[in-house]
């Protein structure tokens, strides 16, 4: 199952804001990431036909079994990838942005065999925990 890359993103942030608050609704979603409610309202039109999303009659947005799984892979590989690129003495800054450009496009073959590498050689980052 292939996503795009703008559906991947929106899962993530759906994922990262879920943590951080009680609910997620579509302002909070275009407050993170700087971009219009009718793209977003558009977006969770799309992924609530994908069956990623389910949102409630007061438009709390929850992340189903499938949505979370897609969105748990994007936010590991950027973890990860962003713990390499500093690693390997990038600032924290570029390196998360760098990471989410290449968290989409890396084989899933390449990136087991970077986090093995990662996992043995690079310290865990703070945001990591």
């Amino acid at each position: 199952m292939h996503h795009n890359r703008s559906s991947e993103d929106y899962l993530e942030t759906i994922l990262i804001l879920s943590r951080r608050l009680p609910v997620v609704r579509s302002v909070d979603i275009a407050e993170e990431l700087n971009f219009s409610k009718a793209s977003v309202s558009v977006a969770m039109k799309h992924l609530r036909e994908n069956e990623c999303i389910t949102v409630s009659k007061a438009g709390f947005i929850t992340l189903t079994q499938k949505g979370a799984q897609i969105a748990s892979s994007v936010f590991e590989r950027h973890q990860l990838l962003s713990r390499w690129l500093i690693c390997i003495g990038v600032d924290p800054e570029t390196a998360s942005t760098d990471a989410c450009e290449m968290e989409h496009n890396i084989s899933d073959k390449s990136f087991q065999a970077m986090k093995k590498f990662i996992h043995q050689f690079c310290p865990q980052t703070k945001e990591e925990g």
